[in-house]
């Protein structure tokens, strides 16, 4: 039998914590709990889980902050817990590289769901990534699949990925010259649906496209106006 995925819960609100530590065991998931960033990386310190919760408003370090500073060591699933009518710590917190976001109030139901999607997708990426070539040419780009590092060919510079980054760019890699409507790039990213006037999306695009250097006039990622996106550059691929 498969062990039990760990999940990391941090949020000062100790009755949250307690119920979502209820709710999460209870739905078969091993759960370490968090106040602040402090406990946050004695945690991590000691072992990564497969995926945080990581609330936005936490005493000291918030949770921009504590996100940004996992994003330097690790591609973790993150989900941010955001308040429901804050549509810009949604945002800011898809441009630090979380991988996706739930409101407060949720429903542990949903909340679960969002949870198996996430990690379904993490797993799936991890898969597919055995079979790909040892590396992927596009514009002035080389993509090494098994490591997910991303170099510019000519300054040999790497490029961060957050692991949503790097599903999205796959993505865009197995279906050049194709239109990818928002519920696809949600589908590889998330594994779920995207939501009905969810900005995330078109935030992790233009992301992707700033880790790309793109001017986003067509160079590698163009913009099809009330329809999705499309990758238009020429790929080469590496034994």
């Amino acid at each position: 039998m498969a062990s039990a995925k760990r999940i990391l819960v941090v949020d000062d609100d100790v009755e949250i914590r307690e119920l979502l530590q209820a709710y999460l065991t209870k739905a078969g998931y091993e759960v370490m709990t968090a106040q602040n960033g402090h406990e946050m990386q004695t945690k991590l310190a000691v072992q990564y889980p497969d995926l945080i919760l990581l609330d936005v408003m936490l005493p000291g370090d918030d949770g921009f902050t504590l996100c940004k500073s996992i994003r330097k060591d690790s591609s973790v699933p993150i989900i941010m817990l955001t308040a429901v009518s804050d549509e810009t710590d949604q945002i800011v917190g898809l441009e630090l590289g979380a991988d996706d976001y739930i409101a407060k109030p949720f429903s542990p139901r949903q909340l679960i769901a969002r949870i198996r999607a996430l990690l379904r997708r993490t797993q799936q990426l991890q898969e597919t990534t055995l079979s790909r070539p040892k590396a992927i040419r596009f514009g002035q780009w080389r993509l090494e699949p098994a490591t997910q590092q991303l170099h510019q060919v000519v300054t040999g510079m790497e490029i961060e990925l957050s692991a949503s980054d790097y599903a999205l760019l796959m993505l865009f890699i197995d279906h050049p010259h194709q239109l990818l409507d928002r519920n696809a790039i949600s589908q590889a990213t998330r594994g779920r649906d995207a939501q009905a006037q969810e900005r995330g999306i078109d935030v992790q695009v233009s992301r992707l496209r700033q880790r790309l250097r793109d001017t986003g006039k067509a160079n590698l990622i163009k913009t099809v106006r009330g329809a999705g996106y499309m990758f238009v550059a020429e790929i080469q691929y590496e034994s």
